[in-house]
């Protein structure tokens, strides 16, 4: 029973560690993660830059040194979140 729960604690800390890790890629100052970025780049967090978990920076900047090897979506995200017109508009 007791590896059962460690099991579960596990997997719970590294979706809440990948979570944050696209957090932070998806956001600047005043800008909360999407339901959009999660979906579409947690795969990515996971496959390329598991072994960085649970560091947060570390995940992020993987994924940024990854971001040639990340999937359409996730690229299509990352881009649109770091664009400065739309970060300006999105602020106003």
């Amino acid at each position: 029973m007791t590896a059962f729960l460690n099991r579960i604690a596990r997997k719970t800390a590294l979706a809440l560690t990948i979570a944050a890790s696209v957090s932070v890629l998806s956001s600047n100052a005043g800008f909360a993660f999407s339901s959009e970025a999660q979906q579409m780049c947690t795969g990515d967090a996971m496959r390329l830059c598991g072994h960085e978990i649970p560091n947060v920076q570390r995940i992020t900047a993987c994924m940024h040194r990854q971001r040639a090897n990340v999937s359409a979506g996730c690229r299509a995200v990352m881009d649109r979140d770091n664009n400065p017109r739309r970060r300006a508009a999105a602020s106003e």
